[in-house]
């Protein structure tokens, strides 16, 4: 966060313009740390600029992330690429700000010693970042937090909206240039070269919605 900010107002724009009620005033604007992250009640919190921003959460947006772990985890454990994490699989980005993607993959060649790390906020890059957006996710929230991502190396970044049933795949090209691929329902998601064989038809990512018993 700016230390020259002046209103309250000009930090939610900072942020993206979030719901003002996913901000923590304890500890002060600008002055939480990853310690802080380790509280009990801070737990489902990121940490942007020094200040705590409760992450956006839904149990439909849960279940999607869910059904999107295993299928990475077909390609990624069957291949042993490295490890897929979900949303508490916290990580601190080059910016110093700690982020939770939805759901993660990291490549075993970004751990040091090819190795999981047992810090509870690793520093590390994930490859391949996959967010299912929350009704209170901002396009300004999610384009910083994308910046973020891909300004630490991040090389594949899937937005998946479960309400209005769209998709977005970024690249470190693409947000930079403003640009962005949105999928259909013929269309598939692709790993490329980031998760080479990974296919999930965008036809079969929204069918688990309407799954019933």
């Amino acid at each position: 966060m700016n230390t020259l900010t002046p209103t309250v107002a000009t930090l939610l724009h900072e942020l993206g313009d979030i719901p003002a009620g996913r901000i923590r005033i304890s500890p002060p604007l600008g002055q939480a740390t990853i310690a802080d992250l380790s509280r009990p009640l801070n737990h489902r919190c990121e940490l942007i600029d020094g200040t705590l921003v409760e992450k956006a959460v839904g149990w439909e947006e849960s279940f999607l992330a869910g059904w999107l772990l295993s299928e990475l985890n077909r390609i990624v454990l069957a291949h042993n690429l490295g490890v897929v994490t979900g949303e508490q699989g916290f990580v601190e980005l080059a910016s110093g700000n700690v982020r939770g993607p939805d759901v993660a993959f990291f490549s075993w060649e970004r751990m040091e010693g090819r190795r999981r790390p047992r810090e509870a906020y690793p520093r590390l890059t994930p490859d391949l970042v996959i967010e299912v957006l929350s009704p209170s996710n901002t396009p300004a929230e999610m384009e910083r937090k994308r910046r973020d991502f891909f300004d630490s190396g991040t090389l594949l970044v899937w937005e998946i909206d479960p309400h209005a049933r769209t998709v977005r795949v970024f690249t470190p090209v693409d947000h930079f240039t403003e640009l962005v691929t949105e999928l259909g329902p013929a269309d598939s998601l692709d790993g490329g070269g980031v998760l080479p064989g990974l296919r999930i038809p965008i036809a079969d990512l929204f069918a688990e919605l309407d799954r019933h018993g």
